[in-house]
């Protein structure tokens, strides 16, 4: 079976623990993903069976949306609350300030990558050196915030912040958070991040690893298994149509 499925990532594994769990219940040897969410993450995450798996590329420099919440006072050292906290602080913030911080990040914002991450330094992985207290310079990259809204503001101890955002590939949410709560005086951390899109597919779309299994064990997975070559030719033509309108 060749195609792409669109999978609801629950929290608290990883992406390649989707990938083993996929390649278990559907007993297909190639099996990857396109476009990692870390533990914490929930939402969009882009399945891709045998052959279709060598079309990962086309959708890795996909654009992104997310549903984030942020805690402010409490500072990890993963920018996340599955680190470890750092500091404490009151955080004296009203909404008028929330969005006013918010909205400086609208546009092209230059990004440092987070220790606890992917990336690769002199071939290792960033988050291994991390781990083992090792911090490396990283050089920032320039990011797009398409839009970030704010949704909900909760005066709780410590407060909490749900917002939205629209970005460009390579956007780090937890590095986002960390910068905007430094800004506003007191620091921040993501407690929650769902990926609500991921072009061009939206998290209605997604199916949970549970509803997956239950199609394989009634042998209807192929109903809901996407042809890559039919969705890379309706992008090109929305991509051919936007220039045309530009």
């Amino acid at each position: 079976m060749d195609g792409l499925l669109i999978v609801n990532k629950p929290r608290g594994i990883t992406s390649f623990q989707v990938v083993k769990t996929i390649r278990r219940m559907t007993k297909i040897k190639k099996v990857g993903h396109g476009g990692t969410l870390d533990p914490l993450a929930e939402g969009v995450l882009l399945i891709f069976l045998g052959r279709a798996t060598k079309k990962t590329g086309f959708f890795l420099g996909a654009d992104k949306g997310y549903f984030a919440e942020m805690v402010l006072g409490v500072t990890t050292d993963t920018f996340d609350s599955d680190g470890r906290v750092e500091n404490r602080s009151q955080c004296d913030v009203d909404i008028d300030r929330i969005k006013g911080v918010l909205g400086r990040y609208l546009g092209e914002v230059m990004q440092v990558p987070p220790m606890f991450s992917a990336k690769r330094h002199k071939g290792q992985r960033l988050y291994k050196l991390a781990r083992a207290g090792v911090s490396v310079k990283r050089e920032p990259r320039k990011i797009n915030i398409y839009k970030i809204e704010l949704i909900n503001y909760f005066a709780d101890d410590p407060p909490r912040v749900q917002f939205g955002v629209y970005c460009s590939k390579g956007t780090y949410i937890r590095t986002l958070v960390s910068d905007i709560g430094e800004e506003l005086g007191c620091g921040a951390h993501l407690s929650r991040l769902v990926r609500t899109y991921s072009h061009p597919f939206v998290l209605s779309q997604a199916l949970s690893l549970e509803t997956l299994e239950n199609l394989v064990k009634l042998g209807r997975l192929g109903e809901v298994v996407l042809n890559v070559d039919e969705i890379l030719g309706e992008i090109s033509k929305e991509r051919i149509n936007e220039k045309r309108t530009a």
